[in-house]
Parts: C-alpha cells; structure tokens; sequence
C-alpha cells in the first residue's frame, strides 16, 4: 500500500526557506518589553485628553503620542499573527496573538477621543495650529482625511465604545479562519500516478491543474463536499460580518454599507458600479474565452473543474522555487536598478516564508510593520501561477519597503484601493517577459494562457465576488435573510451569468462563496480588479516611455499614503475615475483570447 503524503511539521522547514521574525523582535522578551511599554503607555492617554484644542503645541504632543503608540503596536501585533500563520494549530502563538489583539483594541479605545476631539476644533484654528508649526506638516494628510468624514465621526464618548467593540466585530472573521485554516480537514484524494495524498487548500490548484480529468473532478467535489460539512456554521458566520457591516455604517450615518466602506479610502460608489456595468456589458468576450476553452480541451461538455488546466497541451513546467526567482527577477529589469536590488534584498533578507507546512495559513500575502522590512507569506508549489504569486506579493512587499522608507510613519500605509496595482504591474510585466523571450510557441501560448486565466480570476471573477457582496448586502439590509440556501443561489446564478451558455455550472460551485475569506473584509475584492486594470494602463507606459514613465511609478510606489488613492494614480499617469482603464482592458482581453485562439487551433 502506498504510504500517503503528508504536509512536513513547522519545525521541519529548512531554515532559508522561512521567513525571519527575529527582524522584528530578536525572541519572545524583546516582545514582551514592547507590549509593557505599550501598557504603560496607555494610561498617558488620559493627560492629554481635553488638551488638543488648548495650543499648537498640545495638539503635537496627542498626534506624537497617537502615532507613537499605534506603531508600537502594530509592531507586537503583525508579529504575532505572523507567528501563529507559521502554524495555526500552535496554541502558544495563539495566545499570544490574542494578548496582541486585546491590547490593539484596548489602544483604540484609550486613543479614541483623538478625533472627535480634533473635530472640534474649529477649521480656521486647526489650519493656524498647523500653520505655525513645521513640525505639525506632517500630520496634514491625517488631518484632512479626519475632516472630511466630520460628518460620520461620533462624539468621544459613543467612538470608545465603539472601539471597545472591536473584537466582538473581529469574531466573525476570526471564527472563519479558524475553521478554515485550523479545523477543516480534507480527505485523501488520488493525484495522478493514482496515489492517495492529502487535499489541502495549497495542493488544490495544482490538482485542478492536472491533465486527468478524474484527477480534477475528485479533487473538485472532495473540496466543496468537506465545506457543505460545515455550510450552516459558515453561513451563519458571515451573515454574522455582513449584519457587523451593517451596524458599523448605520451607526456612523452612512447611506449603506458599500458607501460606509468606499469612504475610507475615499472613492466614489460610481467607481464601484461603473466597473460591475463595464464588465456587465463585456461578458461577450469572457464567453468566447469559455467557448475556446471547450474546443481546446476537446470536451463535449466543460465544467467548473476544468477552468484551472492549461489548454496548451503537451506542455509540462515545473518550475522549482530558486528558478522562480530568477525569472522574476529577469521580468522586472524594466522597473530599473534601484527596483531591482530592493528584490534582491528581499530574496536574501528573510523576507519570505516559501514552503507549505502543517497548519500554515493558506494563500499568500505581503505584510509587515514599519519598523523592519515587510514579509511575503507563500505556499509555493512548482508551477507557474506560483511564480506569479511570487512577482504578485514582491509588488506588494516593494511598494510597502518604499513607502517605508520615503514617508513618516503616519503617511507610510496606503491604502487598498492603490495596493494591488504594485503586485498586478509586476504580473504583467513578467509576462510580457515569457511571452519575448521563450522560444517554444507552445510554451508562449501556455503563458498566454495563464496571463488570460489571471485576467479572468483577477477582473471577471473578482467583479463576479464584488457584484456578489452587493446582492447579499443589499438583501441584509432590506431586511431579507440571508441562509446558506439564499447565498448559493445569488452565487450560483452570478457563474451562470459570467460564465456563459457553453459552461456546465456544477451544483458545488454554488458553495464557492463559504470558502473566501475576503468576505469578511466588506467590498474589498473589487479593488483587485480596478488595481489589474490600472496596472494593465501603467505597465503599457512604462514599456512604451521608459524612464519617465518608470520615475512616474517609483514616486507612486515612493507616496505611501501622503494623498488620496485617486489622486496619486493620476500623478502616476491613469485616471480611475473614467471607465477608460477599464473598458481598455476589457478589450485587450478579448484581442489576447483571438490571439491565443490562432496558436493553438
């Protein structure tokens, strides 16, 4: 009998292929000496409360103290969970991320006052405080932004409880992951030597890869079946963070949820709508991709599990990690030398966690605190959507160490709206790359491929998640419930519509929903498909123009959060506020499934 594979333990990792937390705290008391500072801290709080308004100079003491005080624990909490994504099923990293979290919020609730505070002072005597102190400059862009949403900020009293909330508000997403990462266990499936392996959420993509259809299809269903286990649980627990959304946007005066949430980074709804309309109005393209899928694969019939498998056949690439590098690396030489050794640094320096392992978080992500260099969370497998994974969260890593490096800590973050356009724009120009300079025209159609299959994931599906969330939001909100029979059927009929008439849209697929964590971060995902098209707009000047168009993008990924998202993409050469970026994208897609349509058939 063939022995099964298993996940190896964490401990079982070769050290250079995991990341280096010492980078933030050398061991655990390092930790424990920042999380009694910040304990200590929070009683300072109490002084300067009622002081912000008194003079310029007590309104720089409460902004020191705030920025102080909020980076410190970041720091002990972005430590912490990346300590318990190492492995989930580790109780002491557990706990101490629930220490981490406990004291997050309890720093929010003693802060709390901050803003209603600053709202109280009167614009014109804000503007002469900050007018006669350089030193206050630095806060400009925190203060606009405090001003703006005046209207939706609440007096001092109600914005501590509110913070006092926060990790009920968590729970939701927290139980999630829980489940997802922590208690969920897959059966053995049969890979395609037709030995028995474990499924888990990182061998997944792979096994939906292979050339066997059997292979697909039980991988597929063994999926989706080990989630409707828990469908009850799962619905419940996002109905959960969809009524939090709605409690959290009424009580702070907000039209609705999805205003409540594109208000934050200050985005117009019609950004939101315009692009469900565009790709609404561009499904004809998406179809004729599925309609070449089908004749590719030589299928009476395609279903759901045979989106994943490259329709180039005959073509095998198994790319091991240390190749990976490299071929990012080549695919990014147009963003210059200075880009490039940031990379190089981040290969060498402990930035990247690589393997997947017994209880580590699934996925991949980009993340960090200010004070050390930002980490990449990988499941690397030998293929090729796992090379774009690696370019995909370098973007991201890069676009943080340089707003690090050029912004003060409370300009550094920027926000979600411009975070994805970094990771897409390296995507893209890693295929540009394959596509001039392998040789094979199978290999370049497999690359063609794969660059279709993000646009699809990336634009149409993530647009297919955004349409979703506003369905089930909407319905929460005019008071329809929201059961796990309700959701699948909003989702299945959304594949139904994006897919097209030549896709069998299997029953399972209608669970696809239970299994997405960014859910539970409301209206999030639609970010990924306005970043992709940005991307798409900002990659094309960069091969056209060059170094100009290079310096243009460098500053962008240089300016944190010093402006408003809309803002700095216009400085860096596209405007998100027309549907041009968009409907441009749409169109270049629809030109790319011709071509590919001419290489292999």
């Amino acid at each position: 009998m063939n022995q099964v594979k298993k996940l190896p333990k964490r401990d079982e990792v070769p050290n250079e292929l995991k990341w280096r937390l010492e980078d933030i705290y050398p061991d655990l008391n390092a930790w424990e000496q920042d999380y009694k500072w910040v304990k200590e801290t929070i009683p300072q709080a109490g002084a300067i409360k009622g002081t912000l308004g008194q003079s310029a100079d007590m309104l720089q003491k409460g902004l020191d103290y705030y920025a102080d005080v909020s980076m410190k624990v970041e720091k002990l909490y972005s430590y912490a969970h990346m300590k318990k994504d190492e492995d989930n099923g580790n109780t002491s990293a557990q706990a101490l991320l629930d220490r981490a979290y406990g004291l997050l919020v309890e720093v929010k609730s003693a802060v709390s006052f901050l803003i209603p505070e600053i709202l109280s002072i009167p614009d014109e005597k804000l503007n002469d405080f900050i007018n006669s102190r350089e030193s206050l400059k630095v806060y400009d862009q925190f203060l606009n932004e405090i001003t703006r949403q005046r209207e939706h900020i609440l007096p001092a009293e109600q914005e501590e409880i509110l913070a006092m909330a926060g990790e009920l508000a968590a729970a939701p997403s927290n139980i999630f992951s829980m489940i997802n990462n922590a208690d969920l266990k897959f059966p053995n499936v049969h890979d395609e030597n037709g030995e028995e392996i474990e499924l888990t959420k990182g061998r997944y993509i792979q096994l939906m890869e292979s050339r066997n259809r059997n292979v697909r299809r039980e991988a597929f269903q063994t999926l989706y079946q080990t989630y409707a286990q828990q469908k009850n649980t799962i619905a419940s627990t996002l109905n959960s963070s969809i009524k939090k959304d709605i409690f959290f946007s009424r009580v702070r005066k907000y039209p609705s949820t999805l205003e409540a949430s594109l208000d934050e980074n200050n985005i117009p709804v019609s950004v939101y709508d315009n692009l469900i309309e565009a790709v609404g109005q561009n499904l004809d393209a998406m179809y004729k991709y599925v309609s070449l899928r089908k004749k590719a694969l030589g299928l009476d019939e395609l279903h759901m599990y045979d989106l994943y498998v490259p329709i180039v056949k005959d073509i095998e690439m198994k790319i091991p990690y240390d190749r990976a590098k490299e071929m990012v690396y080549e695919g990014l030489k147009p963003l210059g030398e200075g880009y490039l050794s940031i990379l190089s640094e981040g290969y060498n320096g402990g930035w990247i966690d690589v393997m997947e392992n017994e209880g580590k978080t699934s996925g991949a992500y980009s993340w960090g605190c200010y004070s050390a260099h930002p980490y990449v969370l990988l499941n690397y497998q030998d293929n090729v959507d796992n090379v774009f994974t690696l370019a995909h969260e370098m973007g991201h890593a890069i676009h943080t160490y340089l707003s690090n490096k050029n912004q003060p800590y409370i300009k550094a973050e920027y926000k979600i709206f411009v975070a994805e356009v970094a990771s897409t724009l390296n995507e893209i120009l890693l295929t540009e790359h394959l596509l001039n300079t392998l040789e094979d025209s199978k290999q370049k159609a497999y690359i063609l491929n794969h660059y279709l299959e993000q646009f699809r994931g990336t634009v149409y599906r993530q647009t297919m998640f955004a349409e979703f969330e506003k369905i089930v939001h909407g319905m929460a909100e005019s008071g329809q419930p929201l059961t796990c029979e309700s959701m699948s059927k909003v989702y299945k009929d959304l594949n139904v519509k994006y897919y097209g008439p030549d896709m069998v849209v299997d029953d399972e697929i209608s669970m696809e929903w239970m299994r997405i964590p960014h859910f539970y971060r409301a209206f999030y995902v639609y970010q990924y498909s306005t970043g992709f098209c940005a991307a798409a707009a900002l990659a094309s000047q960069i091969l056209k123009e060059g170094s100009p168009a290079v310096e243009r993008y460098i500053n962008f990924l240089s300016s944190g959060g010093s402006d408003y998202p809309i803002n700095l993409l216009k400085k860096a050469g596209v405007d998100m506020t027309t549907t041009q970026p968009v409907s441009t994208a749409l169109k270049n897609f629809s030109s790319l499934v011709d071509r590919l349509e001419q290489l292999i058939l």
